[in-house]
């Protein structure tokens, strides 16, 4: 039987060779990490919106040269992680106003 890490790992490559991106490098882990957040900090459902977004928003700042660019998808990663943990702070400090 297969891990839930491995599984994913499958799942993942399975996905990059669909879309013909078998040279992409996907951090499973920082996507499932800010998957967390979003959901921990915002609501569960933020998680694979929050996700999609950052992976959109990685892909249009590594576009021009169609090159894999980590940098990029570090930044966008931080930013997401940030606003939802901002939204966090945010709707505790209001719930007790």
């Amino acid at each position: 039987m297969k891990s839930q890490e491995e599984t994913l790992e499958e799942w993942c490559r399975a996905l990059l060779q669909a879309y013909e991106l078998e040279g992409f490098h996907v951090d499973v882990n920082a996507v499932l990490s800010l998957a967390g957040v979003a959901a921990h900090s915002v609501v569960r459902p933020a998680a694979p919106l929050t996700t999609f977004i950052a992976g959109y928003a990685a892909g249009l700042a590594s576009a021009p040269g169609q090159v894999q660019d980590p940098a990029a998808m570090d930044a966008v990663l931080a930013v997401a992680r940030g606003l939802a943990v901002a939204y966090a702070e945010d709707a505790a400090g209001t719930a007790g106003e």
